[in-house]
């Protein structure tokens, strides 16, 4: 199985070193000196990574036979792909690689079923679920421990526990900031200061 482990960006400096968009929660290991990686588009690679960097708090990577910045700049956006068993599993029995989640039915502790993972989006504060019901409508889940509870592989499941109004709009609780203090309705003109 092939995954997209990184994207490169800009050239760094003159000797055809890259910044890359790390897209792996395991870039010791797959972005590693001595990896060979297949590309997109195809005809740029496959890139073997000669060293590795950090740099600034970004990801610096140099390839072999890119010696200067105008070969490292035409890699510009190029995704880096791995090959990957799919029976591997992350280190940590709480991590999973997304084809793993894929496909996963959705359901209540009760046993409802909600619908299936179809997608996974990697946002900087937190990763989604996006999760196809039966009617062909979407809802997202985020993938963070107080809603989802249980993944289940042998199963293929995933248990969720969502607040009022994530799956079911008419469920919501309306937060408002003011309260209505000795009979007084909010929004009545008085200065609340």
């Amino acid at each position: 199985m092939q995954l997209v482990v990184a994207r490169i960006g800009r050239a760094h400096g003159i000797k055809g070193e890259v910044t890359v968009e790390v897209r792996t929660d395991e870039p010791e290991l797959r972005l590693a000196p001595g990896a060979v990686l297949a590309t997109e588009p195809a005809t740029t690679g496959p890139l073997t990574i000669e060293t590795g960097r950090v740099h600034s708090g970004r990801l610096l990577l140099r390839f072999e036979g890119v010696k200067d910045r105008t070969a490292a700049e035409a890699l510009r956006n190029t995704l880096l792909i791995a090959d990957v068993d799919p029976a591997e599993l992350p280190e940590d029995p709480e991590e999973f690689y997304d084809h793993q989640l894929m496909d996963l039915d959705v359901v209540l502790a009760d046993g409802t079923g909600i619908g299936r993972i179809t997608e996974i989006t990697h946002l900087p504060s937190q990763d989604l679920f996006i999760v196809e019901r039966p009617d062909g409508s979407e809802v997202m889940i985020p993938f963070v421990e107080e809603i989802v509870t249980e993944i289940d592989l042998d199963e293929q499941r995933a248990v969720i526990a969502p607040p009022p109004g994530l799956i079911d709009e008419s469920e919501a609780v309306v937060a408002s900031a003011r309260e209505e203090e000795g009979g007084t309705a909010a929004g009545t003109g008085k200065d609340d200061a």
